[in-house]
């Protein structure tokens, strides 16, 4: 694989636009090469004679080389390069530290096409720096904000394990302390009664070795240890804690009283404030990592770029540059801390986030180092195995199984919709006295799982085509790394609800009844409702088998949706919701189960209820609920994060909800009048949503962008992909007309298969409007460099300057 597909396969999605141009460099050497080709610039041009000149003057440095030595031995300093291509050097602009190269061979043949390179190298690397610059203070702030943290919870479990006998705890651990001074030693200080084996075992550790260290590193240990005292156990009257999780209870406290309380030495919430630091220190090492990874990949940019422009010019202009590069604060890889007090230089010491000073200058790659070190000793019992295992992100393994029963069930599938196809040829179905009753009584049935069958679809073509296009969706929806569903297993899953759903479906392919009881079969009457407690046993299984963890995560998000507004409305809560408004007949067809099999009569299909003052009360609420869901989610946004869209967007579902009113009454009643008002509010509601769709969703349709009518950045290269979807989202935006013009049965198709049939065009529309969703989330997610979750931590000071 080349350098550019894997530097671009490497990247950090949400960083992309701060990582070095390395395409565009190429197309600049590239016209150097083009400029040296077309202009012939040969052995019988200027470079000959740069040529010869070079083997002059190694000639002449190779039989010097005594003298030289010689003259070193008395003090001279070594010739300079006559050679030298460019000069680097920094400059100060606007406050911040820029690096410049003057190329000292402009007057040379196509000199100004390399000057134009090294302009945009000075203006990539500047911007590499920049951006590193700002995130490893920002990675400094948070972990001065863990190492507090971590005083606080240390605290805590002196507390917790000896409450009588904290005093006395601190003034032994500071009377250890002060032997520090002694000489080399290795002080322990722990609780007296509390076990190794216990989880809240409090240990000091301090490395002193003197191997290999002089006497002024020695004196300069005694002093930081003459500084050093373990945490205050007085920092817990400082602090309030918030480790409540977020429920519908913690929700309604809040309304009424501050989420923030005084700390009050229980074992519970030791556990949870463990639990919540955990996951901060775990998401804070996957950004230390990943900031690691960008200032490797950008240095290793700059030394491939830099060797092809040698390698095009017959220049030796990388060995300057990539120096500068190694000497910038991008490439510094040795930390030289200097105590701030007496001015030593001290060797790196890991002591944990209790006694590091992080106003200290700190790089990644020593702060990785004691956060590991830390989170083994404080978070996995020394356990260094345990410890990394949790910190290192798990990876995603493709198995080749997956693909095989993909194949199995997906040719499964083929086969039994075949059969079903035959089976009602050859018997004549369609043409069949009972066809009526089957519609009206099976097919709502089997046709809640063809609804879901092709939503799974989509989304496993949406997941497809973000993995195609960078679109960083584990991220986005905020799945647990490396757990997330790919495109082949959600079709597998597709695949095998398809198997199951076609043969109940052939199994219950039956319009004749028994004449002499006038009955169908009790035990094929109930397939349907034996498919369905299949499913939601496979959906609540607690066994880790068949995805649990995207399963449980499907069904905390629905139960989230539910209960809206009493949960924080998180990315994937609002996406769910918006995806069961478009699976209104899907819910509808849970009614029309429960009725059929509690109040209806199976054995004789019976569907009578259906004309019930209950049933279609119940037919409009049902239908609404994913809408209102939607509405109290934006409402809640509304007064949490003051953004006043989150309000016209809530007025946008309530007139989708008036709209869906309105036409469920047509259809249940007709009239004029019930026409009138269903055409209008559906007009204004579907103009409502195409805009927002388009506009706030998508971004499209931006006048000014560089992309006429579209948006500045695009991730589909295909401009006209964009107006087709716009165009299709329109059209499939009217599908309710049909309702209002009396399209409801055509002569080959049911009523029902015609009510079918638009669920599955809203359907195929919501996987159209996902894919482009993402992409404006992922767009801005980039454009901010939002690349890592925010988990709240557990305690909050009183005092922001107390330690």
């Amino acid at each position: 694989m080349k350098f550019g597909k894997e530097l671009a396969s490497q990247m950090v999605p949400e960083w992309q636009g701060a990582y070095m141009d390395y395409n565009s460099l190429k197309k600049l050497l590239k016209d150097i090469l083009r400029f040296r080709q077309q202009n012939a610039v040969s052995s019988s041009g200027p470079m000959a004679r740069t040529g010869s000149l070079k083997r002059r003057l190694s000639m002449y440095r190779a039989f010097s080389g005594l003298t030289s030595r010689y003259n070193n031995l008395k003090g001279g300093s070594p010739r300079k390069n006559e050679e030298e291509v460019i000069l680097v050097g920094s400059v100060q602009l606007e406050g911040s530290e820029n690096y410049q190269t003057m190329f000292l061979r402009s007057a040379d043949a196509g000199g100004e096409y390399e000057l134009l390179y090294f302009k945009a190298l000075d203006d990539e690397f500047n911007k590499v720096l920049k951006f590193y610059k700002e995130k490893v203070q920002e990675v400094k702030g948070e972990a001065e904000e863990l190492s507090k943290q971590m005083n606080a919870l240390i605290a805590l479990r002196i507390a917790v394990d000896k409450p009588d006998g904290m005093q006395k705890f601190a003034s032994q651990v500071r009377t250890e302390s002060s032997s520090m001074n002694s000489g080399p030693a290795t002080v322990v200080a722990s609780v007296s009664g509390v076990g190794p084996g216990q989880n809240m075992e409090v240990i000091q550790e301090v490395e002193m070795s003197s191997e290999g260290t002089s006497g002024d590193q020695r004196i300069s240990r005694k002093r930081e240890n003459d500084r050093y005292e373990p945490a205050s156990l007085d920092v817990l009257g400082q602090v309030m804690i918030n480790i409540d999780p977020d429920t519908p209870v913690s929700t309604l406290r809040n309304c009424i009283m501050s989420s923030k309380a005084d700390v009050s030495f229980h074992k519970e919430e030791l556990r949870k404030v463990e639990e919540k630091l955990r996951q901060a220190f775990v998401e804070f090492y996957q950004q230390l990592r990943l900031l690691k990874s960008f200032c490797f990949l950008n240095m290793l940019a700059f030394s491939k770029i830099m060797k092809k422009y040698d390698k095009i010019t017959s220049r030796n202009a990388s060995k300057s540059y990539l120096e500068m590069v190694d000497k910038s604060y991008l490439g510094s890889s040795e930390e030289v801390r200097t105590c701030c007090t007496c001015g030593s230089r001290l060797r790196s010491v890991c002591r944990g986030l209790l006694v590091l000073n992080f106003t200290l200058f700190v790089q990644v790659n020593k702060l990785i180092e004691r956060l590991e070190a830390t989170f083994i000793k404080h978070f996995a019992n020394g356990n260094h195995r345990k410890g990394m295992k949790s910190l290192k992100p798990k990876h995603k393994k493709e198995r080749h199984r997956t693909t095989f029963f993909l194949g199995l069930f997906t040719g499964c599938s083929i086969a039994l919709f075949a059969g079903i196809t035959v089976s009602m040829h050859a018997r004549k179905l369609l043409d069949h006295p009972g066809r009526g009753q089957y519609m009206d009584a099976v097919f709502p049935l089997y046709s809640l799982f063809g609804y879901i069958f092709l939503h799974m679809l989509m989304y496993g073509a949406n997941t497809y085509f973000w993995k195609r296009f960078s679109v960083n969706y584990p991220f986005i929806f905020g799945f647990k790394p490396g757990t997330e569903l790919g495109f082949r297993e959600i079709f597998l899953v597709a695949s095998g609800l398809s198997v199951l759903a076609l043969a109940a479906t052939l199994a219950n392919l039956d319009m004749e009844m028994d004449q002499r009881t006038e009955r169908f079969q009790t035990l094929t009457e109930l397939v349907p409702l034996g498919l369905v407690a299949v499913l939601l046993l496979i959906t609540f299984c607690p066994f880790n088998i068949i995805y649990r963890s995207s399963r449980f995560f499907l069904v905390r998000c629905a139960w989230r949706c539910i209960l809206a507004p009493l949960y924080k409305v998180t990315m994937s809560d609002f996406f769910l919701a918006d995806q069961l408004t478009s699976q209104v007949q899907a819910i509808r067809c849970i009614q029309f189960y429960i009725y059929y099999y509690i109040w209806g009569d199976f054995t004789t299909r019976s569907t009578t209820f259906v004309a019930s003052n209950t049933f279609e009360i119940l037919y409009i609420i049902v239908a609404i609920i994913p809408f209102w869901s939607r509405v109290l989610q934006c409402l809640r946004r509304l007064i949490e994060e003051k953004d006043i869209s989150q309000g016209f967007n809530s007025l946008k579902y309530f007139s989708t909800v008036a709209a869906l009113v309105l036409r469920t009454i047509y259809d249940l009643r007709r009239g004029p009048f019930w026409r009138i008002l269903a055409a209008s509010s559906s007009g204004f509601t579907t103009i409502y949503n195409t805009y927002w769709d388009i506009v706030i969703d998508w971004g499209l349709l931006q006048r000014n962008s560089k992309n006429r009518w579209l948006r500045d950045k695009l991730l589909v290269s295909n401009k006209a992909v964009y107006f087709v979807a716009i165009v299709v989202n329109i059209l499939l935006r009217l599908v309710w007309m049909q309702l209002v013009l009396d399209i409801q049965e055509a002569p080959f198709l049911h009523r029902k298969a015609m009510v079918a049939l638009v669920a599955c065009l809203e359907i195929l529309r919501r996987g159209i409007w996902n894919f482009f969703r993402l992409e404006n989330e992922h767009l801005n997610n980039v454009g901010k460099y939002r690349a890592f979750k925010h988990v709240p931590l557990p305690f909050h000071y009183a005092d922001e300057k107390i330690m």
